[in-house]
């Protein structure tokens, strides 16, 4: 079954993440169906930050190398390490159950929410995307389309270029994780707060052209991301 991973993290309630991700979640699904479609609102839902008990566990994890998931559930030997991985392996099963991840990305001081990091750091345990057999990436074949929203402009040759450490993270991380990076799609909405920000009210042109160019893409890409084949772990 084609499935999809859809991860919304903005804390707005005028989140334009929020609204360019359900754009591509609505044409997921009249392509594909209810069936295969997941949705974890990390904002309204907040992923525990990991402890020190999961720093010690992953630790003594990764001493042994790759290892099947399985075996690593039985590795956790007190009450709180069981707590931990049982809050751990939950997000990293949906993830490696997953064809597609759409992850709704607003721009925070200058990065990613918290409430994404916090995800990104429980799912980041040594091993988990990776077949304990061969050491390959267990999401090479995934696809991951990222909507990133900017209340101002960071794009090339923009004067805050340098400051968007957003995109370029998220695009590392994924591709760290073992996504292609043929297969990391980022969408843009830029200057998003050009119609209440007194000082980008000069932009609002820019950024209607940037919302409708976002609009098009996130309706057009479900159509053209094919399945992947089911991970085997």
């Amino acid at each position: 079954m084609t499935s999809l991973l859809h991860l919304d993290s903005s804390h707005s309630d005028h989140s334009v993440s929020r609204y360019l991700t359900g754009l591509f979640a609505r044409e997921w699904r009249r392509l594909h169906g209810d069936g295969g479609y997941r949705y974890r609102d990390l904002a309204a839902e907040p992923v525990p930050l990991v402890t020190a008990t999961y720093c010690s566990f992953a630790q003594r994890v990764e001493r042994r190398g790759t290892l099947p998931l399985t075996t690593v559930t039985a590795m956790a030997e007190s009450p709180s390490e069981q707590r931990e991985w049982a809050g751990t392996l939950p997000l990293i099963e949906e993830v490696l159950d997953a064809d597609t991840l759409l992850i709704g990305l607003p721009m925070y001081n200058y990065t990613v929410p918290a409430s994404l990091k916090a995800w990104i750091d429980r799912i980041t345990f040594p091993g988990a995307f990776k077949d304990s057999r061969t050491g390959e990436s267990l999401l090479r074949d995934a696809r991951a389309v990222v909507v990133a929203a900017r209340g101002g402009g960071y794009g090339p040759g923009s004067p805050k270029e340098a400051f968007d450490f957003q995109t370029p993270y998220m695009r590392m991380y994924l591709e760290g994780l073992g996504i292609a990076g043929e297969n990391v799609h980022v969408v843009h909405a830029e200057m998003t707060r050009a119609s209440d920000v007194p000082e980008l009210a000069e932009f609002q042109d820019m950024a209607a052209r940037s919302l409708a160019e976002a609009e098009e893409r996130v309706t057009r890409l479900p159509a053209l991301l094919a399945p992947r084949e089911p991970a085997v772990r």
